[in-house]
């Protein structure tokens, strides 16, 4: 007579009884061979609210009995450990005693026969205490009671103690103790030892509440007595403890009973080595090992550089190649192409560009049209705003794996949640009769509980789409009836459902009487226990309510309260958890529009409630639709920032061109309209890029609108100066038209503005190979961008620009024409303020010779500073980020990181093809008695030991494990009427008429065969969990889901698998989770396909709702690598080529957008800037920024003809540098600083700072480092064009060095 577990069905057997006053046995007498009580005398009239009839032993010290052949057989097959043969075997227990004690330890052995051992063990001393013909002797009886059972009045047993040894009870108690619950993941014993919990349990608390009489399942008080070997003055005279031998729980029972599984026996796993130690930092003599490479390297190169000034000295600096004459010979091939290529260029240029300026307005009416036919794309454009679409490419592992989760089973639910704190609340204790003192914290109290069960109920609304008012039952998450769903059936998880949220439960009080003590017991004991015992359908107390939800699933304590200390201390928690669970439907059904409108009804309650004063919590929540709804708005709020952004480059462009060079002409020399047109022509080549990809069916994205629009303007407007600022500093000859001057002048600076456009559109086109979605997109529409950018600015502005200087011949104002300005025009051109400043004061200065040594050791000094940096730059995004500051959702993140003890539920999934139904199919994935060492669970089970390296918390609960023990006969599940109509059919627990399904085998290790299996799945699969049938709710969505999806036939179905992440706080750790998990799915895999019949491309995956976000992470480096690699080619090769096969000039053209990179990504570490998909976008930007900077700057040295490299350097800083500054840099430097204001944190970081980073260093290694390089390892002056010099000269003394098809140069010993 004993307490087992609290969750199995009773079965009443009432009978009359009267009680007379209970007496104190004294003088018991104990000797071998005699027993302390027979035979049953009645009910215990002390004891009430039983789930069994608490039938009590008669007194009775009489000699034990030998057994007859039926009574032996029942004692053979309750109390195997007590047989001695037939006719030699006595015992203490009559028949009716032996059936008793059968079905209590049926009940209670339903938790424990997973582990035959422990179960066996279990039952061992209840067998000895009830039937050992020695009873006498470990027993000592305390109370009786006289009991009238049918005219007869007889003296029953109510209490006694038992005697056994601490050996005994530690080896029974170690054998049951690691035994789990497949449906919770939790463990047996935590529903065997009160208040204590797994955590807290020992033997001889597991002892003490099995002999509770309050228990629900204990007939009697027992007051087991432990007592340690040799110790004898704590036992009366005549007691002998019992110290029998207990099974371990890796060894076989007498009766055949296999070991136990490891899961449920540490003594049973393979020995498993620790996994291996995580990779130590790499080191070199104890010092970081990347430090000490890239100082070496450092060393390396500045001794190289200061050896190379040692043996070159300034030797090619003084080669004075234009003072003699040019011998054909002399010329390369590479000069004669660099020549040719200039030439035919320049004079294309020439023509297009006067045929251009001579007709402007059919020009501009002709771009428009163009423009608009393209634009007209635009009303088919779609935005594409889901993260998914966004970040996870179709094709993609976890895209492919959630489609494939989807498809198989219903898609993760929509969560939206509340986490509820009240920091002003005092903590409080309780005196609990039944758990003793417990502390509880201020927000676990009655009114508060109250007050969120009236919150939860609030949220319903009008929908149009339903003509009728909607609420939470139409969109919600009903595993058990999903069809036809009423409020208690949506999936609802919060402290309130422990009472199923129920005011009238959480109200209920009663008094109860334990061990002679009576107290009033209410919620706080019902909590107590619920929490842990969530699966428990009928507490321990005399409330004798449930703990299951309202939807009939249990209610794990990690998902209703949050920030406690540890496992056993819930009342200690600081938070509240309350999460709504909504289908998540497919994006076209109309139910998600209903979802979106209850998830912003849910937004717009809490809101309020928030604001209101009587409001008690504290608190943080979200919606499903929160973190795109977010992103979203702040996109919309951040408009005005970017329109004030181009704004500033728009005043600025307008102002920095203008040439100013009177007070009285500055409506004239002014470049308002011309600014203006520039300005319009990056917009129109963004609308048309935007219309042109709308029309063929590729979806744009709110970062493309963002930074497309800023990318292009930034290199147009480069262009736009470089040209306007040439045409400023040239002099028209004499009988030149207007539109010849604006065409040579396109001739000079169009081949550089094409160099540009050229390798940043291809750079950008082949930045589309990325198989990031928005990454993918921003590179097609950049791409496109430039491209018509630069035929936009070959004929619109080149149009404008004609029309412009027109009216400036006139000395007409701008906008108001029809006004003159009577001050003439100056007759020599306009250098403007930057052209003289960059030659007299900047480019001597930069480029003396020690100036240039400190600028070479400064810069190669950060390069491999960068470098070091670029390896310790942090990958991933974490997801508060892409909220703006003040959203609501920053602090719902700091509230999860805080409250929240597990992390996401993560489904192991199974593909088609593998078969259950089998012996082996079950054993490999199974954890119970008899299942593989290596199954899919128990893998699982080892990875969670480990959580720090798994990030796994809990173990995955197996479907098959459910399945095995509903089919056990001790458990009473699975049952068929054996007389009837019906008979053969499936019945449901509660029947009479019912017998078991299956035959318990000897060895405990319950299979059923192809047949049974199939047979009874449906059923299980069908049987709601009650107090009858304990089996996981969510059983019935991890096959197949969908009930018309599975059939007899179809046996070699996908299922799936739960377990938990830990806590996941940063990208890194998810990002390392799903690594973790993945290899831990793949080693599932392989083992699972060794099953026979097994197809060779079955696979596990794991799969929950944050893999296809992070999964980019994995592969972010090597792809940023391989996308930013293949944009640098084209800026090489373009450069070689549009410079006649220069590959010097192309290298050196290379080595430093390299240089601007690595050292952008070395800043990104130093500044906080994580690297990911936002960063690599930026970063592939800046590649085409950087050409900018730099392809003008190598260009304009590589044709320059001034004697030295030196002499050559400065022109090309002063000439182009100064365009490069003013068109570049201080376009974009203006604009930049405005994004500052952003409030979106993802602008802040990834715009503002990222793009002033990579503008500064783009202008430092364009303006500074390039021409210091260049001074020393630039190519020699192109001979072919200064024999072509040479050769004009002795033909044509009198012509300018002006006809000549390259730019006006400038020596700076004439100035």
């Amino acid at each position: 007579m004993f307490m087992g577990a609290r969750s199995v069905s009773p079965h009443h057997c009432p009978g009359p009884f009267m009680l007379f006053a209970p007496q104190v046995v004294s003088g018991s007498r104990h000797e071998p061979g005699y027993c302390a009580f027979y035979d049953e005398c009645g009910r215990n009239p002390s004891v009430g609210g039983s789930l069994i009839p608490p039938i009590v032993p008669c007194l009775n010290y009489s000699p034990a009995r030998v057994l007859g052949p039926e009574h032996y057989q029942e004692l053979k097959k309750v109390c195997p450990m007590l047989d001695r043969g037939e006719g030699q075997t006595t015992a203490c227990c009559s028949v009716k005693q032996l059936k008793s004690l059968e079905r209590s330890l049926m009940m209670s052995k339903a938790l424990l026969n997973r582990c035959p051992s422990c179960a066996d063990n279990f039952g061992h001393f209840h067998c000895i205490s009830t039937c050992s013909p020695n009873q006498s002797v470990t027993i000592n009886v305390t109370r009786t009671a006289n009991i009238t059972s049918q005219g007869t009045v007889r003296e029953a047993v109510v209490a006694y103690q038992a005697y056994l040894s601490t050996s005994f009870a530690d080896k029974a108690f170690d054998s049951c103790k690691s035994v789990r619950i497949p449906s919770t993941g939790g463990l047996a014993i935590g529903t065997m030892c009160g208040r204590y919990g797994s955590a807290l349990c020992t033997p001889q608390r597991w002892y003490d509440f099995q002999g509770d009489s309050s228990n629900g399942l204990a007939p009697l008080d027992i007051d087991f007595r432990l007592i340690p070997e040799g110790v004898t003055g704590a036992v009366p005279a005549g007691i002998v403890p019992y110290n029998g031998t207990a099974l371990g729980c890796n060894e076989k029972t007498p009766t055949g009973g296999e070991v136990c599984s490891c899961q449920d026996c540490q003594a049973s796993c393979p020995v498993l080595p620790p996994p291996p130690a995580l990779p130590a930092p790499f080191t070199i003599g104890g010092v970081d090992g990347y430090l000490v490479i890239c100082a070496t390297l450092l060393g390396f190169l500045i001794l190289a550089f200061l050896l190379f000034l040692k043996v070159k000295g300034e030797v090619n600096n003084w080669n004075d190649e234009t003072e003699r004459l040019i011998h054909p010979s002399e010329v390369t091939c590479i000069d004669r192409n660099s020549l040719v290529a200039q030439e035919f260029l320049g004079s294309w240029f020439q023509a297009w560009g006067t045929l251009i300026a001579s007709h402007p307005f059919k020009v501009l009416l002709a771009s428009a049209v163009v423009v608009g036919a393209f634009a007209t794309g635009l009303m088919y454009i779609e935005l594409t705003t889901d993260p998914v679409q966004l970040w996870s490419a179709p094709d993609s592992r976890a895209r492919k794996e959630k489609d494939m989760h989807d498809k198989y089973f219903d898609p993760f639910f929509r969560t939206n949640q509340l986490i509820l704190t009240a920091p002003g609340r005092p903590s409080y204790i309780y005196d609990s009769l039944i758990f003793g003192k417990q502390n509880f914290s201020g927000i676990i109290s009655k009114d508060l509980i109250l007050e969120l069960l009236k919150l939860q109920t609030r949220i319903q609304f009008w929908s149009d789409d339903l003509n009728r008012t909607a609420s939470l039952k139409d969109v919600c998450f009903a595993p058990l009836n999903p069809s036809n769903p009423s409020l208690t059936d949506c999936a609802v998880n919060s402290l309130p459902q422990y009472f199923q949220n129920s005011v009238d439960n959480i109200n209920k009080k009663v008094n109860m009487t334990k061990l002679g003590v009576t107290k009033e017991v209410d919620w706080k004991d019902h909590f107590i226990y619920c929490v842990n015992s969530p699966l428990s359908f009928k507490d321990i107390t005399d409330l004798k309510m449930s703990c299951m939800a309202d939807y009939g699933a249990p209610v794990f304590p990690f998902l209703a309260v949050g920030g406690y200390e540890s496992k056993s201390n819930y009342t200690n928690a600081e938070a509240l958890i309350l999460t709504f669970s909504l289908n998540n439907y497919p994006r076209e059904n109309v139910k998600f529009n209903i979802a979106m409108e209850w998830e912003q009804r849910f937004l717009d309650i809490l809101k309020e409630y928030q604001m209101s004063p009587g409001n008690p919590f504290t608190f943080a929540y979200m919606a499903e639709r929160s973190l795109e709804d977010e992103i979203n708005r702040t996109t919309a709020e951040d408009i005005p920032i970017f329109m004030i952004s181009y704004a500033v480059i728009f005043v600025y462009i307008s102002v920095a061109l203008g040439e100013y060079t009177s007070f009285s002409r500055i409506l004239v020399d002014s470049k308002f309209l011309v600014g203006l047109g520039g300005i319009l022509v990056v917009g129109c080549s963004v609308l048309a890029s935007m219309g042109f990809y709308a029309w063929i069916g590729i979806p744009s994205s709110l970062i493309i609108l963002q930074v497309v629009p800023f990318l292009v303007l930034a290199v147009g407007a480069d262009n736009i100066f470089i040209f306007v600022l040439e045409y400023q500093r040239d002099a028209r000859r004499p009988n030149e038209k207007r539109e010849e001057q604006i065409g040579r002048v396109l001739g000079n600076v169009a081949p550089s503005m094409l160099l540009c456009s050229v390798s940043e559109s291809v750079c950008f086109f082949l930045g589309a190979l990325s198989t990031m979605p928005a990454v993918r997109s921003f590179a097609l529409y950049a791409a496109l961008a430039v491209v018509l950018d630069f035929v936009l600015q070959m004929t619109a502005f080149v149009a404008l620009l004609s029309l412009d200087c027109k009216r400036q011949d006139r000395n007409r104002c701008e906008v108001v024409c029809c006004i003159t300005v009577k001050t003439p025009a100056p007759s020599k051109p306009n250098e403007g303020f930057l052209l003289p400043i960059m030659r007299k004061y900047y480019a001597p200065v930069l480029l003396h010779p020690v100036t240039r040594v400190i600028v070479m050791v400064v810069f190669i000094t950060m390069l491999m500073s960068s470098i070091y940096l670029m390896l310790h730059v942090t990958v991933g995004l974490d997801q508060e980020l892409a909220m703006p500051k003040g959203s609501y959702m920053l602090e719902y993140f700091k509230y999860l990181y805080a409250y929240f003890e597990v992390g996401v539920p993560t489904y192991f999934v199974t593909t088609k093809g593998f078969d259950f139904s089998k012996v082996m199919g079950m054993n490999a994935v199974c954890s119970s008695v008899g299942c593989d060492p290596f199954s899919l669970t128990q893998k699982i089970q080892y990875a969670s030991e480990y959580p720090q390296r798994s990030y796994l918390a809990v173990p995955a609960n197996s479907w098959v494990d459910d399945f095995i023990d509903w089919l056990n006969p001790g458990s009473g599940c699975c049952r068929l009427y054996t007389e009837g109509p019906d008979e053969g059919k499936f019945c449901n627990a509660t029947s009479k008429r019912c017998g078991k399904c299956m035959e318990k085998p000897d060895n405990g290790v319950l299979r059923p065969n192809v047949t049974q299996f199939n047979r009874f799945l449906p059923d299980f699969l069908g049987n709601r969990p009650d107090l009858n049938v304990r089996t996981n709710i969510h059983i019935q969505t991890d096959i197949l889901s969908h009930t018309d999806k599975y059939s007899h036939k179809d046996i070699k179905f996908a299922t799936r698998f739960m377990a938990y992440h830990t806590a996941l706080t940063t990208s890194r750790e998810f990002t390392a989770a799903l690594k973790t998990a993945r290899e831990l799915a793949h080693n599932i895999t392989l083992t699972m396909r060794k099953i026979n019949d097994t197809p060779p491309d079955f696979e596990v995956f794991p799969y929950t709702v944050t893999y296809v976000f992070y999964e980019q992470y994995l592969t972010i480096v090597s792809e940023g690598v391989f996308i930013i690699s293949l944009c640098l080619l084209p800026t090489f090769v373009v450069c070689c080529l549009l410079l006649g096969m220069d590959v010097r000039s192309g290298t050196l053209n290379l080595l430093t957008i390299i240089m601007i990179t690595v050292d952008t990504v070395g800043v990104m570490t130093l500044w906080g800037i994580d690297y990911n998909a936002v960063a690599l976008i930026n970063l592939v930007t800046a590649v085409g920024i950087s050409v900018e900077f730099v392809s003008h700057m190598t260009r304009s040295f590589a044709l320059s003809i001034q004697p030295t490299h030196i002499e050559r350097a400065k022109e090309a800083t002063a000439t182009m540098g100064s365009a490069v500054f003013a068109g570049v840099a201080m376009t974009n430097l203006p604009g930049i600083v405005v994004l500052a204001f952003a409030k979106a944190q993802l602008i802040q970081i990834f715009f503002f700072r990222l793009n002033l980073v990579i503008t500064l260093l783009g202008l430092a290694h364009g303006l500074i480092f390039l021409p210091v390089l260049l001074s020393y390892f630039g190519p020699g002056i192109n001979k072919a064009v200064l024999l072509r010099i040479q050769q004009a000269k002795g033909q044509l003394r009198e012509l300018s060095s002006n006809s000549l098809p390259v730019y006006d140069n400038m020596t700076f010993e004439n100035q």
